[in-house]
């Protein structure tokens, strides 16, 4: 006869992965308070093995340059999504980030048998997916797609400079430092800044607070400049076209 010991050895829980393509995800842009989150889903090679590869924060611009090209070049696939301004102040930051992985995920050429993103959180997919905190330092294909969600969200931040160069987008991302903190105090908001974040909410209240009901810095011509209303007194807007 087994011995109780034997028995309870014997129903041990098994841990393991069906064989497959396995995709790693991860984000650029919760924190920023302008421009869109943007998400990134890699599925790697292992017979082309990207060296460097390590969570994008702890990288310099020139070394995510270098191994965003790689990725690019050698992984057997890869899709970069982002959810707008828009849909943050619809949804908030957090479903948004999840909407951003999810496009992510679906945009792929090919299906993973399993999704590991980066974090605690998992956006709703039809694949069996789990989450790695500290994924982008413990998973390569997290690290990869860390990587080129941070360079895709860098290179938007660019263009968003090329449009607002007064606010500095360049340099902070978006981030809330004090570049921008006072960029917003003498120019208000633009279009590309999440009104649902408390200092762009507090900028908007403090030019209400002016005399003028709304005050946004659009790009000149655009649909938005349109809706630049109400104004109860002359409030300075900067109208720039867009390149």
């Amino acid at each position: 006869m087994r011995s109780r010991k034997f028995l309870k050895a014997e129903q041990a829980p098994l841990v393991w992965d069906a064989p497959g393509l396995m995709a790693g995800v991860d984000e650029a842009g919760r924190g920023p308070l302008a421009g869109p989150v943007v998400a990134a889903a890699v599925i790697l090679d292992d017979l082309r093995p990207i060296r460097g590869l390590a969570d994008s924060k702890t990288l310099t611009a020139l070394q995510r340059e270098r191994l965003h090209d790689q990725i690019l070049a050698k992984a057997l696939c890869c899709s970069i999504a982002q959810a707008s301004v828009e849909e943050i102040d619809t949804h908030n930051i957090l479903q948004a980030t999840m909407l951003a992985m999810r496009r992510a995920v679906e945009g792929l050429r090919l299906k993973p048998v399993k999704v590991l993103v980066d974090g605690n959180r998992l956006p709703t997919l039809d694949v069996l997916a789990e989450a790695i905190v500290k994924g982008d330092a413990r998973v390569k294909a997290i690290s990869a797609a860390s990587i080129l969600a941070k360079v895709h969200r860098d290179r938007l931040c660019e263009q968003l400079h090329a449009e607002f160069p007064h606010y500095g987008f360049a340099g902070h991302k978006g981030y809330g430092t004090r570049e921008h903190l006072e960029a917003l105090q003498r120019h208000g908001a633009c279009v590309h800044h999440r009104r649902s974040f408390s200092p762009v909410a507090a900028a908007l209240a403090r030019t209400a607070a002016a005399g003028a009901t709304m005050s946004v810095v659009v790009p000149a011509g655009s649909a938005e400049a349109a809706m630049v209303i109400g104004l109860a007194e002359p409030v300075r807007l900067d109208l720039r076209a867009a390149p």
